[in-house]
């Protein structure tokens, strides 16, 4: 497989095209290191956008949603999806509003979906769909029964094709302006982090984090530690 995606009319960054990435590793990189997507779509002619956990296998993305959900009945059509990731990573004050930025890493991937309809198929993903975040737990805890399976659609959709856009610069303004602009500027770096556990009031006695647990430590950053849930699933 090649290692960019071709640039075409449908993914070519256009605005700042230098900030555009068209190679899997960078891509891949930033869709494994996020939990929650949006995916655009065209119903009756007026578009939609939904927020929904997804996760990547190779070049395929995944998510899932109720079997009765209108966006599940539409996608399941083989309509033309959208789906992006968006990390904000820094607040960026400068000089003059029109430089005042952000620092980010976005994906933006094209492709069709299908349902998942074998049913045995569909339950290994919902295992992989927990395991993808908590590595292992799908063999702890209890597997779906038939009615929550029937109640769950499960979305595969194969990358067609896909770029990231990401800025990491800090305060750049206009050079008249660093010295005629008595204006204070700074960059604010954004993440976000792991709060402590509040453990369920009914827990058993004698349970403990599982030790694939180990990267959820309060502080953590978030997208590090999906980043390593992710490599700790599918390596």
């Amino acid at each position: 497989m090649p290692g960019s995606f071709p640039v075409t009319p449908v993914n070519r960054v256009r605005r700042q095209p230098d900030r555009g990435h068209y190679d899997r590793e960078t891509v891949h990189a930033i869709l494994d290191a996020a939990l929650l997507c949006h995916i655009a779509y065209v119903i009756d002619g007026r578009p939609y956008c939904t927020p929904t956990s997804f996760w990547r296998e190779g070049e395929h993305l995944y998510w899932h949603g109720s079997s009765a959900s209108r966006m599940i009945r539409a996608q399941a059509q083989g309509i033309d999806l959208c789906l992006t990731v968006t990390h904000l990573d820094a607040l960026v004050m400068a000089r003059s509003g029109f430089h005042h930025s952000v620092n980010y890493r976005a994906a933006m991937v094209f492709g069709q979906a299908r349902v998942v309809e074998d049913m045995a198929e569909k339950q290994a993903l919902l295992d992989r769909l927990i395991d993808r975040i908590y590595p292992g737990r799908s063999s702890l805890i209890r597997s779906p029964d038939a009615r929550e399976i029937r109640a769950t659609s499960v979305m595969c959709m194969e990358i067609e094709t896909a770029s990231a856009k990401i800025r990491e610069k800090h305060v750049s303004d206009d050079e008249a302006d660093y010295t005629d602009v008595p204006a204070w500027t700074a960059l604010y770096p954004v993440t976000q982090v792991l709060g402590a556990p509040s453990p369920c009031p009914r827990q058993q006695a004698g349970l403990a984090r599982p030790d694939a647990m180990a990267d959820f430590v309060p502080g953590a950053r978030l997208d590090a530690v999906l980043t390593s849930a992710y490599r700790r699933t599918f390596g």
